[in-house]
């Protein structure tokens, strides 16, 4: 019996909606990490139906397989592009955010090739110091335009450090710095915030917004009720249950002890799924509306639940994922966060697309 991944594309399309409404500019849609794992050629088309018209992925394949899919969008990328791919970029119309001088030139010879203008974003460093044109590089470019010829910059970019905590003193200090650089750049567009920024306020506006997260129904308000729709739900079918003594133990290495009488259900979930080994001894799922602990450690392609409490029987469904027990909330319980969880999730599960 094969565990349940529940996508809700309705949900993904009102949580775009919600953001667009947030920010006055417009708003992307970050589908990178085949949408955050859960499956780009079924979430892009509906973003696009619900409005979206540019898109991020991260590398040029993501970008080709998203081009087939939906014709006539904008679509960048925001790991740039490397030695010998202008030309594919060129050829699936594939904007690249230009994040170094090299890079730049490498735009920049494909665009004298064609004899023709090419498109680009360029992503300055405020502080994250990943990618971005530095200082240095931004003072080259102001001393010597020719470094830009034949090339049409739409939007100049930066990426937020710390969003997710609106009182880290780097989000106002990247604020002032992205202001200060962009000005090299008048009239051009600017792209700003992610999905925590969005919440950040007036300061962080700009012309183009990038959501990530917050569309697959991650809180982009740490410690505050998420605004956002739950768009995943995963359930697990009871494979077996097994009646504990007190003093018998559970899985690998036996690091859970029955205290009491105990029933122990099986599920078939484990870390090969991206349900993380982390959670052994710690996570929790629900049966109905009642919270059930995770026992033993997660094993490959087995966890184990103390049921003693509950009325569950082999063939019962227990969610993993769902309105009461969230991404963030499994995420904080593996000590990790709600993305690495998205992007975890595994093939062997039983896709169903509902909604949209």
């Amino acid at each position: 019996m094969t565990a349940r991944l529940q996508i809700d594309l309705s949900a993904i399309q009102d949580n775009w909606r919600l953001l667009d409404g947030q920010h006055p500019g417009e708003t992307a849609g970050v589908v990178k990490a085949d949408a955050y794992g859960l499956g780009m050629a079924q979430v892009a088309p509906a973003l696009a139906a619900a409005g979206c018209r540019t898109f991020f992925v991260a590398h040029l394949a993501e970008a080709a397989a998203l081009r087939a899919l939906l014709p006539g969008v904008r679509i960048a990328t925001l790991n740039s592009l490397e030695p010998g791919e202008a030309a594919d970029f060129a050829a699936h119309e594939v904007v690249p955010v230009l994040g170094a001088l090299h890079e730049v030139a490498l735009w920049r010879e494909h665009a004298r090739r064609l004899g023709r203008v090419l498109p680009c974003f360029l992503q300055l460093d405020t502080g994250m110091h990943r990618l971005g044109l530095s200082a240095g590089e931004l003072a080259r470019m102001h001393q010597d335009p020719s470094l830009l010829e034949g090339l049409r910059v739409d939007v100049v970019m930066t990426h937020l450090i710390a969003s997710d905590v609106p009182d880290d003193p780097n989000n106002a200090r990247q604020a002032r710095l992205f202001v200060e650089k962009r000005k090299q750049f008048p009239g051009v567009k600017t792209s700003f915030a992610n999905s925590s920024g969005m919440f950040l306020g007036e300061v962080f506006y700009s012309d183009l917004a990038r959501p990530g997260v917050a569309l697959y129904g991650g809180n982009p308000t740490p410690g505050q009720p998420n605004p956002m729709r739950d768009v995943v739900r995963l359930t697990a079918p009871i494979l077996q249950i097994h009646a504990l003594e007190p003093g018998d133990t559970v899985g690998y290495c036996g690091t859970w002890r029955a205290a009491r009488p105990s029933r122990i259900a099986t599920v078939g979930v484990g870390y090969a799924d991206g349900f993380h080994r982390r959670l052994s001894n710690m996570g929790a799922a629900y049966f109905d509306d009642t919270p059930v602990p995770l026992v033993g450690r997660v094993s490959m392609d087995l966890s184990t639940f103390d049921v003693t409490d509950v009325p569950a029987e082999i063939g019962g469904m227990l969610t993993l994922l769902g309105p009461a027990h969230g991404v963030d909330a499994l995420a904080a319980e593996a000590g990790t966060i709600g993305y690495e969880i998205l992007t975890s999730l595994g093939r062997r599960f039983a896709r169903r697309y509902v909604g949209a």
